[in-house]
């Protein structure tokens, strides 16, 4: 044992130097009650603050209102019909068609409870019972047309035929009537504020009714198929619960395999404690700064604990240390708190860099998350790396377990015989396997790069990718897809004109000239336009004759057009047009080719005083989504990577130990993509934080194992002593934390939530990887960028490694 006193087995508390210590460790340590008290206020007031917490979802929070599509969407938005957040709710009969009173009665209840659902924007609501749904057909005084229900409807045989032959007649057969005349739609388009209570759409509420109104409907003879955002968020927000379970799994794991780690029951309640009141923490401070949580942010609060486990655990193996050394418990604390503060702060630097640099995605349900997990961050620096360490001050740890945990480490280096596993690790600090291992990185590194280049952005299947392949959900939108000409996947572009010109021969020219385009493409399953609508009344005027199916180049004649034509097609002022181009799915791949096609003629066809604007319509909101989410990628990976290369170049003082820490990072990255390629998944809202957060998270590991591997060479030791001193200090902390969390967050490949199967598959993937570069592939990186002669060279370390040398 070195001379100098913080270093001293101190057995007795009076003979401890009470002023020792920075500032920092004088103010918290001498005031021990008054910050567990305080601490014990601040849970009080947060913890009653998080009971009133919500969960809820926007549409609006999840799309990238900067980007120039969604601008074009919002700015016009009074000005289409419902083409925001939407539901498609089909009414399927399972014997027979629709054409029956019993039918349509039961049609008729259903479109009226859901008219008055709070929330819904009832001018666009569409189904067979709406004044805006209309038929029209050539008759020998011309054009005739009314509603497809007719006024005098009365539920007999003859209103019921009347209604059949209006259906046809209507050119809704594909659309809001099924091709086989056994189920129908009511469309829903929802207002994001509800106009009859003000408050923001409650997704949880509203999806709970509409299951309501499905169970009251749905009979063995009648089934009901509802899909769209909505939905899919209040299928997620149900299934919560479920992921409160996991979340209470793999916290029991981690106290298991704690406590089987310790065999200290105390100290192990007092850890696992810690980091659920940092949890809790956090939530109060979302809820008293109005934030709700989505399910979209709900892996955060695990991510949460799991950090705060991971610094927990060396702050209480280090003080079990100093305890079976002989140490007083209040002594050990401070040791442990002046050896870990530092690379502890800068670690949670790190991860709050990563979590942050989400904020610059121009997505709010991203940027709330950002600001999420950078409070429970924030909350860490109090919970586990100030009150944590006094706690152990007062409750210790037990003196069986403290023994037990030095004995080890004793015996092994009197016997000078290493653990088998540390032996094992210790051959990558030796030439050979140092090459061999960084080579494998290398190769690892190739590969995953090689795989990663397939990862494709947005959506990959069709249905809610959120969401099982069996869901309830899923089997519903397979039901629209199977049944209906017109997905709910709809691209709208936008044409502006000049007022009252909308109907003239060269904008309509121009828009059937695009539709015809895009009708040629894979994935496009049909368009709908005026200038579609106007060949039919073109025909229509002439008797019903195909052969005059086509644009006239007059535009009185276009214009007469507009007292029959469907609302959704133009707007009161015939100043804008709406191409609808219907897709058979919204996967990336059909968006991209819709997306690159429709700017391709625009570019190349210029109407004067006619401008075409992309996009609206929830294939369009979605392309200008995966627009964003593809440029962000990028950038934020640049910016994270750079942020905490900085940190820890200012925190090492060193290039060389700066790469050490980060190439191990970058290969987790690498291969974090090419997982996702081998998963099937996509690049998107849910998708894209997670692989920011692998950054911030994985350099806990390499800052705790690679301070104390510094801090043993500036004193001398060689690459191999120093490595064996850092894991027993601390690597073997990180072997615990990393394979521990990882078990854990595992057992959410059970959920029946797909999105967190997904995150749990690659939280554990990310853990494993990063936790096996800070012990593997980080000493082999010091075998070649820190030789012995550049310690020689620079004895004095920056405060962190000096903190640590101290210890």
């Amino acid at each position: 044992m070195k001379d100098d006193k913080t270093q001293t087995v101190i057995g007795r508390l009076e003979d401890f130097d009470q002023a020792s210590g920075n500032f920092a460790e004088r103010m918290i340590f001498n005031h021990r009650p008054l910050v567990i008290l305080l601490c014990l206020l601040v849970t009080l007031v947060l913890g009653w603050q998080a009971t009133r917490i919500g969960i809820n979802a926007s549409y609006e929070k999840t799309i990238p209102t900067g980007h120039p599509y969604v601008a074009n969407f919002l700015e016009n938005r009074s000005e289409l019909s419902g083409l925001g957040n939407s539901l498609r709710i089909a009414v399927e009969v399972k014997q027979g068609s629709i054409f029956t009173k019993d039918y349509l009665d039961t049609l008729a209840r259903l479109n009226d409870e859901l008219y008055l659902l709070p929330g819904v924007d009832r001018p666009y609501m569409k189904s067979l019972w709406t004044p805006t749904t209309r038929w029209t057909a050539v008759t020998e005084e011309g054009l005739d047309g009314g509603t497809v229900i007719p006024d005098d409807y009365d539920g007999s045989a003859s209103s019921i035929e009347q209604v059949r032959t209006n259906v046809a007649r209507s050119g809704e057969v594909g659309q809001l009537v099924a091709g086989n005349f056994k189920s129908s739609v009511i469309f829903v388009p929802l207002l994001e504020v509800s106009p009859q209570t003000g408050k923001a759409l409650d997704y949880g509420e509203f999806s709970r009714q509409l299951e309501a109104l499905r169970d009251k409907y749905q009979t063995d003879e009648l089934r009901i198929h509802i899909t769209g955002f909505t939905k899919i968020v209040g299928d997620l927000i149900e299934g919560l619960t479920q992921v409160l379970l996991f979340f209470v799994m793999a916290v029991l794991v981690t106290v298991v395999v704690l406590y089987g780690y310790t065999r200290c029951a105390r100290s192990t309640l007092v850890v696992v404690t810690c980091s659920l009141v940092a949890v809790l923490w956090q939530m109060g401070l979302l809820a008293m700064l109005g934030y709700e949580l989505d399910p979209y942010s709900a892996l955060v609060p695990f991510l949460v604990f799991a950090i705060g486990m991971s610094h927990g655990a060396q702050k209480m193996n280090g003080i079990m240390q100093d305890v079976g050394r002989g140490t007083h418990r209040v002594v050990a604390a401070r040791y442990t708190f002046r050896r870990l503060f530092a690379a502890g702060m800068t670690a949670l630097l790190c991860d709050a860099v990563g979590f942050a640099v989400l904020l610059l995605i121009n997505i709010r349900v991203i940027q709330d998350l950002a600001i999420t997990a950078s409070l429970g961050v924030a909350v860490l620096i109090f919970t586990n790396l100030i009150l944590l360490p006094i706690l152990l001050s007062y409750i210790g740890v037990s003196p069986t377990a403290a023994q037990r945990s030095l004995s080890s480490e004793t015996a092994e280096l009197q016997a000078q015989i290493k653990h088998p596993l540390w032996r094992v690790l210790d051959l990558f600090t030796q030439r050979r396997w140092a090459i061999g291992a960084m080579l494998g990185g290398l190769l690892l590194a190739a590969f995953g790069f090689a795989v990663s280049l397939n990862l494709k952005i947005g959506d990959l299947d069709p249905g809610a990718p959120e969401l099982r392949a069996d869901s309830r959900y899923n089997r519903d939108a397979l039901f629209m897809t199977q049944n209906y000409a017109a997905s709910s996947d709809i691209f709208v572009i936008m044409i502006k004109t000049p007022e009252d010109q909308c109907t003239r021969y060269a904008s309509l020219s121009a828009v059937d000239a695009l539709a015809w385009q895009l009708e040629q493409l894979p994935g496009v399953e049909s368009t709908t336009s005026m200038a579609a609508m106007s060949k039919i009344a073109t025909a229509g005027y002439n008797e019903g004759n195909f052969k005059w199916y086509e644009l006239i180049p007059n535009d009185g004649a276009l214009g007469a057009v507009q007292t029959r034509a469907p609302r959704e097609l133009f707007n009161q002022g015939c100043s804008m047009l709406s191409l609808y181009v219907y897709l058979s799915d919204h996967k990336a791949d059909t968006l991209n080719r819709v997306v690159e096609a429709s700017e391709a003629f625009i570019a190349a066809h210029q109407v004067p005083e006619v401008k075409f604007m992309l996009a609206a319509g929830s294939a369009g909101i979605e392309a200008a989504t995966n627009i964003v989410v593809k440029k962000s990628m990028h950038e934020m990976l640049f910016w994270v990577y750079g942020a905490v290369s900085l940190l820890c170049l200012l925190t090492f003082r060193s290039w060389r130990a700066t790469l050490c820490a980060m190439l191990p990072l970058m290969l987790t990255s690498i291969l974090c993509e090419a997982l996702m390629v081998g998963l099937g998944m996509g690049v998107k809202v849910a998708t894209l934080p997670v692989i920011a957060l692998g950054v911030g998270i994985g350099i806990d590991y390499a800052l705790y194992v690679l301070s104390v591997i510094l801090a043993r060479m500036r004193a001398g030791d060689t690459l191999a002593q120093a490595y064996y001193q850092a894991l027993l200090f601390t690597g073997k902390v990180v072997l615990l934390t990393g394979m521990t969390l990882a078990v854990a967050v595992s057992t959410w490949a059970f959920s029946p939530i797909k999105f967190q199967a997904d995150m749990g598959i690659l939280l554990a993937f990310m853990f494993l990887v990063n936790m096996l570069g800070a012990l593997i592939l980080l000493p082999a990186l010091a075998w070649l960028l820190l030789p012995q002669k550049v310690f020689a060279k620079k004895p004095e370390a920056s405060v962190l490694v000096q903190w640590v040398k101290e210890g």
